[in-house]
């Protein structure tokens, strides 16, 4: 595990200690400065309480883990996250666009022990993270991919059942994604009934124009939820032309998921429910 530099947290209204990826013999005063003015320009990690959070900046929380159970799902946005299982309980073959914390990773690796998993990240700094936050070491059926996750989706030979984009910079949703028309790819990237999960959060003035390119490409296949907790929204885009949701089904899916995995699937199929009939994703992209 990479040495991290360890001092106390520079934040007042948020206690414990942050590590940072510096040598030892670093100015601590200057950093702590420069992480108050918001001017440290790599991912660091804030603990307090046995939780762990990666973040870009104070504004933005990136993950958490829960130290002593790496694989839980911490947030409630990556719990929203794992709705999409109601609509394939048993994928076989993921791909993740920005590693975090790794919370979606570790969980996907313990609890779809069949599933194929790809995890891309272009920040070298936060894949040097990866041992702290407990994401498990490559192996046969799971991957971190360093580089460019768009232009991997872009040119990737394999289709995947679920792409998990969790895509963030210090201010938000990554702007790249729409600079190189990155949904386009990512239709294309799903197999005949793929489902395109993200999160957005931030300024609706920096996320509306990804969601209204989501309907756009996905052909207003697109259902959104809120998550009040954390202030993000969720969206589900469908590849499947036919896709009609089947919400009694998914209501009698959501107990025996409930009893699988642990997360609160009957509320999700609800929430998902209400967000189709409210028309949340269109709400959004205004």
């Amino acid at each position: 595990m990479k040495h991290l530099l360890e001092l106390p947290s520079p934040f007042p209204a948020e206690p414990g200690l942050v590590r940072l990826l510096e040598p030892p013999d670093t100015d601590a005063a200057a950093l702590a400065e420069r992480l108050r003015a918001g001017r440290y320009d790599k991912p660091f990690v804030l603990e307090n309480g046995g939780l762990r959070a990666l973040h870009f900046s104070l504004g933005y929380v990136q993950s958490v883990m829960v130290i002593d159970h790496p694989a839980l799902l911490a947030l409630a946005y990556a719990q929203r996250m794992m709705a999409c299982l109601l609509f394939n309980p048993r994928p076989r073959r993921i791909t993740m666009l920005g590693l975090g914390g790794g919370s979606l990773a570790s969980f996907c690796h313990r609890h779809l022990p069949a599933a194929d998993l790809t995890a891309l990240e272009i920040d070298p700094h936060v894949i040097a993270l990866r041992d702290h936050f407990g994401v498990p070491p490559d192996d046969d059926r799971f991957r971190v991919v360093a580089g460019d996750g768009v232009r991997w989706i872009t040119d990737a030979q394999t289709r995947c059942d679920l792409l998990l984009v969790d895509a963030f910079g210090a201010e938000g949703v990554a702007e790249a994604l729409l600079e190189a028309d990155f949904y386009e790819h990512a239709r294309r990237h799903l197999g005949g009934r793929g489902i395109l999960v993200m999160n957005v959060a931030g300024e609706r003035a920096g996320y509306a124009p990804h969601v209204a390119r989501l309907l756009e490409v996905f052909d207003e296949r697109v259902i959104a939820i809120p998550v009040r907790e954390d202030g993000n929204h969720i969206l589900f885009a469908f590849r499947d032309p036919a896709f009609a949701p089947r919400w009694h089904w998914l209501r009698s899916q959501a107990l025996g998921l409930q009893a699988r995995l642990g997360l609160d699937f009957p509320a999700f199929a609800q929430q998902l429910e209400a967000g189709e009939r409210q028309g949340h994703a269109q709400r959004l992209a205004r």
